[in-house]
């Protein structure tokens, strides 16, 4: 009889919970089980790690084996335990020695042929494996992704005999070594130049990145929404370590990091999905919960072009997010949690036809097809949306005027920059996240402040959380001056950015 215990990480969220691979092999009737709550791939791993130790010229023991993956309540899922199981079972025959195994974690799936493949997942793995004080031995493929971790040992392997040999000392695997991520140069993104004219929504857009504030774009087709949104990421600051690793996570665990090149480290997300996309595709969901685009946009942009084509039961599930900036997946079996700090920058035509106001007087839409239009989209969720902004058509000669998009995005982003940098100094955080608490003490107005914004709720029929997103953005806007208090031409720019209050909001009572 000979027992092995050796570790590894199962997925649970952006979380990797530890788990103890323990196999025993005894006497008695071949046989193989897998306890701990295995689900269906686990459970096929005995046949994949059969044929990889028989192609490797390995022994597979003709006694029963046992497999104990605790804690036993932890659902088991995927094909990442192939690998500490096949160790496992060659530790407890004796192939290997077994003192090495407490040094290490595990992970990765085999072929028949003992070659290692990559699995979904390996970050979050990582991240526990250095607070753990282990080594990582993972599938070549997984190693960049692995060594995205600061001060962790990463050994990647191509096949189960490596490992074997690494093991015995025979012949120990190369700690992969990645680049420093600040070392690349990422890839150029487009240029905020590239837009003429519209320096109004230029001026929204700049607003918007400084305080990680929610724009929505109102105009005709063909007038540069789409265009400015795309523009957005390039504008905002780099991810800091903390920031890229926990985002880097999320794309994990969605299974989008196999190929990872290290030069998107510190880029911004920026999730552009199609307006026939579901609820659980913006959120996450599934029977094993993943996380969906809110979350894969963590820390970047997330754009909705053609906003009231999404379906209204789709857009309502935005609410919660874009106020608590998480999200909680919870199924029968399953419950997962995922960060959702995304900004959202979304656009839409004024009509179903798109053209209402347009200087081609095209628009022959009533005033009820408008209004059932602009009804797609529901009242609180227009209200969580902080800037709303029309971009009008530009007239021919503006186009052909080189001078009017003269402003690049390096220049913008210095700007940027440095009023996000006045927040991080003031509270820790993007103005768009200030609690009431914060808003009280860092957004005072004088008596001229508050008399405007007093005859601006009462006007526009402006909401509590209106009241507060206009005082955020114009706590945005005083950054961007360099001003350590709100002036009334910070308040008065930040009020005319809710557009669509100006057009819904009821005529003035008459006495």
């Amino acid at each position: 009889m000979g027992l092995c215990i050796l570790y590894s990480r199962a997925p649970d969220g952006i979380r990797a919970p530890e788990v103890i691979v323990e196999v025993q092999s005894s006497g008695g009737l071949p046989a193989l089980s897998i306890v701990g709550l295995p689900e269906m791939a686990v459970r096929e791993s005995k046949d994949r790690v059969r044929g990889a130790l028989g192609n490797s010229r390995l022994l597979f023991p003709d006694g029963r084996i046992t497999i104990n993956l605790a804690p036993a309540d932890l659902p088991k899922e995927g094909g990442r335990f192939d690998l500490p199981i096949a160790v496992g079972i060659l530790g407890a025959t004796a192939q290997i020695q077994t003192q090495p195994l407490t040094q290490h974690e595990f992970l990765g799936e085999l072929a028949l042929s003992g070659e290692l493949r990559a699995v979904a997942g390996v970050l979050p793995a990582a991240l526990a494996a250095r607070t753990a004080g282990r080594a990582l031995i993972v599938p070549r493929d997984n190693a960049a992704e692995a060594a995205l971790v600061r001060d962790l040992v990463v050994y990647p392997a191509d096949h189960l005999l490596e490992v074997c040999a690494h093991l015995n000392g025979m012949a120990p695997l190369t700690r992969y070594i990645a680049a420093d991520p600040a070392e690349l140069s990422p890839p150029p993104s487009p240029d905020l130049s590239d837009v003429r004219g519209q320096p109004h929504a230029k001026r929204a857009l700049e607003i918007a990145a400084a305080g990680a504030h929610s724009l929505l774009f109102i105009g005709p087709p063909g007038t540069g929404k789409s265009m400015l949104a795309m523009r957005l990421p390039g504008i905002l600051p780099e991810l800091t370590e903390a920031e890229a690793l926990e985002t880097a996570a999320i794309r994990s665990v969605a299974g989008q990091l196999h190929r990872f090149d290290p030069a998107y480290f510190r880029q911004r997300p920026f999730r552009a999905p199609h307006h026939t996309a579901s609820g659980a595709a913006l959120v996450g969901g599934g029977s094993t919960p993943r996380p969906g685009e809110i979350s894969l946009a963590h820390h970047g942009v997330l754009f909705l072009d053609e906003l009231p084509e999404f379906d209204r039961r789709v857009l309502e599930v935005l609410r919660e997010p874009l106020e608590s900036g998480r999200i909680h997946i919870s199924r029968a079996a399953r419950q997962a949690e995922f960060p959702a700090h995304f900004q959202l920058v979304a656009a839409m035509n004024p009509c179903p036809c798109g053209y209402l106001g347009d200087l081609s007087g095209r628009c022959h839409c009533t005033a009820d097809q408008v209004a059932r239009y602009r009804a797609r989209i529901s009242g609180p969720l227009l209200d969580r949306i902080d800037m709303q902004i029309e971009v009008p058509r530009l007239p021919a000669e503006q186009l052909t005027n080189n001078r009017l998009g003269s402003e690049t995005t390096a220049a913008v982003r210095a700007r940027v920059a440095a009023a996000r940098q006045r927040q991080q100094e003031r509270t820790g955080m993007p103005n768009a996240q200030l609690t009431p608490p914060l808003i009280d003490r860092d957004c005072q107005l004088d008596d001229t402040g508050q008399r405007l914004l007093s005859e601006a709720m009462a006007r526009l029929a402006l909401s509590a959380r209106a009241y507060h997103r206009i005082l955020k953005v114009a706590r945005t806007i005083a950054d961007l001056d360099g001003r350590d208090s709100i002036t009334i031409t910070h308040l008065s720019e930040a009020i005319g950015y809710r557009r669509l209050d100006r057009n819904t909001a009821p005529p003035p009572r008459r006495n």
